[in-house]
């Protein structure tokens, strides 16, 4: 049967095919706006620790993260020891010694305000073989910057540090706070760094308020598990203090440190 289109057929022809793209299109435009609003979406890097030492659980897989460059977690009886530096505090010098007696080689992140005052500190570091790595020169919320501010904040730092070493900055960094976004990422990763969170972190930062060697080793203790990343802060006294009783009692575990380019290299 042959069908004859007249002007009212092609009329309801052309009604119902604009209906059909238009849907389409309404479709496509949820979907971008949802990739977007992900990938946008503020991420507060944190853990939960649900059995005594095995891997927490992050905001990200580990897969997930290793798509974009970045890591929270290692392989097999490994500890990637690091440190936070956001200022001098007088412990440093005590935490480099402790490292420098049970040969352990850790990753330090520094801000502009650490390379401007601990210069010595740093060439120490670098002379005693640990890796110096990018922690942002303001310490500012990455999330919260376009990209170009993201790597100006980057670049300025590793600006400093050649200026202060004589060196080329490795391209390995940790967002501060560990706030970022699945944006900011693939921003780096498209710009050659490696980002750098933890598995094993515990409340040092507070001067006033600093933990009881007891409770620190029992914390660590506790939590430590294969491929462990420990995040650690350089301005803690406790962790001065308790750093080579740490050391001593993970390697009795059975675990061995390990450079942090071993992650990715």
């Amino acid at each position: 049967m042959i069908y004859k289109l007249n002007k009212r057929n092609i009329i309801i022809f052309s009604i119902c095919l604009l209906v059909l793209v238009t849907s389409v299109i309404g479709i496509l435009m949820i979907k971008e706006e949802k990739i977007i609003e992900t990938s946008s979406k503020e991420i507060n890097w944190g853990l939960s620790f649900k059995n005594e030492n095995k891997a927490p659980i992050g905001n990200m897989t580990k897969d997930e993260l290793k798509d974009y460059g970045a890591y929270f977690l290692g392989e097999g009886k490994n500890i990637y020891l690091t440190f936070d530096c956001g200022y001098e505090n007088g412990y440093t010098e005590k935490i480099l010694d402790v490292l420098k007696e049970e040969n352990v080689k850790a990753c330090f992140f520094v801000v502009g305000n650490y390379l401007e005052t601990s210069s010595d500190l740093v060439k120490r570091m670098i002379e005693d073989g640990h890796t110096v790595a990018n922690h942002s020169f303001n310490h500012k919320d990455m999330t919260k910057l376009r990209e170009e501010e993201l790597l100006n904040e980057l670049n300025l730092l590793e600006n400093k540090y050649e200026e202060v070493t004589g060196e080329e900055m490795k391209k390995i960094y940790r967002p501060p706070q560990g706030k970022f976004t699945k944006e900011n990422l693939n921003i780096l990763n498209k710009n050659g760094f490696k980002t750098i969170l933890w598995s094993l972190a515990y409340e040092d930062w507070l001067n006033d308020k600093q933990p009881e060697k007891t409770y620190a080793l029992d914390k660590l203790n506790s939590r430590i598990h294969d491929g462990c990343i420990l995040l650690l802060h350089s301005t803690s006294k406790t962790n001065s203090e308790i750093l080579k009783d740490l050391i001593i009692s993970y390697r009795e575990k059975g675990y061995d440190f390990s450079p942090i380019e071993e992650l990715f290299n």
